[in-house]
């Protein structure tokens, strides 16, 4: 069988697409929060499929337990302590911790 080759304009469209899916969750989760669920889902899948890692950004969007998408004050909790920060989902009460990165701005 022919192996299947991977063109070079295939990665950038989907990470393109996996914006606009978390673009589109955050403008319809306060209407239809399980409508943002599924545009995640479906970004995961098209970053599994294409072997595309998800941005930082957006990684941190979602709850790596349940697969929410976390809005905080919604369904996410924040806190910052001692140079981590503690995101816990309110759906399924798992938490997830960040170190906080330092600014390196030198201000003269």
């Amino acid at each position: 069988m022919k192996a299947k080759t991977r063109t070079s304009s295939i990665k950038p469209l989907a990470r393109e697409r996996i914006a606009v899916l978390f673009s589109e969750a955050e403008k319809v989760f306060h209407e239809h929060p399980e409508y943002s669920d599924r545009y995640v889902a479906l970004a995961r899948k098209i970053a599994m499929r294409q072997r595309v890692r998800i941005d930082r950004e957006y990684r941190r969007r979602y709850c790596h337990h349940c697969y929410r998408y976390l809005v905080p004050g919604a369904n996410m909790r924040v806190r910052v302590h001692h140079g981590w920060v503690a995101v816990t989902c309110l759906e399924c009460k798992k938490t997830t911790r960040y170190r906080v990165e330092k600014s390196h701005d030198n201000k003269d």
